[in-house]
């Protein structure tokens, strides 16, 4: 049997004048957008300064910021400098998977726990930090997002997460239901539904989420594709002992209803509360979820409730 996913080391929350890390782990980052999630951190009384090659494009593959140990050195430099309280990812897109093993984990462990933010394609560095780092992150919006960017409650909730986490101990969905009602305590965790998938087998995947509440969320997947990555994962143990399910935004894939069916197909035999439309991912005005913090989920009422404040 699988151990059970446990609470993680939580870093200090930001103060004024904290210094925070803008880094590129996976595609182009366009620098009009990247000048704009700067001016807004800049407005919260934050330091941000921008990794090396943030700005970089890849040779030959342009869907690449730069080169792989490019992307990898500026990570690991920004984690290991002291003077950075956080290091903010500025966009996803594909990349991790190409850069994680070229890490110095001791080094990056040595250096202490900080904030981590990203989404999307940073789910595998949400996993590598849980299981290499012992440490509690940060799913939510990226600086050059324009999900983030351009949008209020995007920026209000991560802001307060960074800030003043005790304000959104509990955090309620912008509109989701009971897909299955009920409630369930567990510890947060998942992503990207298609990252998770991609990650099977490799050396910094999860083999379980037993005692978890399972976060899932994806973009631009045809139900087909969802149906396969949830029967891979599903066959792969992933879901033997999970607590519960919360889903998230499934932007650009077909209509909902469709979605909603193949969720319900795939999840709602499980017998844990699963609740959709969350409100985290790649969705309009998306939710800051901390990942590796004990929480509850009340399907019914679509709130997580965290244990402690994300961040210490």
């Amino acid at each position: 049997m699988n151990a059970p996913v446990r609470p993680l080391v939580r870093p200090s929350r930001l103060a004024p004048g904290a210094r925070v890390a803008v880094v590129a782990p996976s595609g182009p980052v366009p620098e009009e957008r990247l000048q704009a999630g700067l001016d807004v951190l800049r407005g919260w009384d934050l330091d941000p300064v921008v990794a090396p090659h943030v700005l970089d494009r890849h040779g030959e593959f342009d869907y690449l910021a730069g080169t792989d140990a490019g992307r990898a050195a500026d990570l690991q430099t920004a984690w290991c400098d002291p003077s950075v309280d956080a290091v903010l990812c500025a966009r996803g897109g594909y990349g991790v998977q190409r850069m994680i093993d070229l890490l110095d984990w001791d080094a990056m462990r040595a250096a202490g726990p900080k904030v981590f933010v990203g989404f999307s394609d940073i789910t595998v560095l949400h996993e590598a930090f849980a299981g290499r780092l012992g440490l509690a992150t940060l799913y939510g919006p990226m600086a050059a997002g324009v999900d983030f960017i351009k949008n209020a409650r995007a920026q209000e909730h991560l802001k307060a997460t960074l800030f003043e986490p005790e304000s959104v101990r509990t955090i309620t969905s912008t509109g989701g239901r009971a897909l299955v009602p009920g409630r369930a305590r567990g510890v947060t965790l998942g992503g990207c539904l298609c990252l998770l998938a991609a990650e099977t087998g490799t050396p910094h995947a999860r083999t379980s989420a037993r005692g978890g509440l399972l976060c899932l969320e994806d973009v631009g997947e045809e139900t087909y594709r969802l149906d396969r990555y949830l029967t891979q994962l599903r066959r792969a143990g992933l879901f033997d002992g999970v607590r519960g399910v919360l889903l998230g935004s499934w932007q650009e894939c077909e209509p909902y209803a469709r979605v909603r069916a193949l969720l319900l197909d795939r999840l709602g035999g499980l017998g844990v509360p699963v609740v959709e439309e969350f409100g985290f991912g790649h969705g309009e005005g998306a939710l800051t979820i901390p990942f590796g913090v004990r929480a509850e989920l009340d399907a019914d009422a679509g709130t997580l409730t965290l244990d402690e404040p994300a961040l210490a």
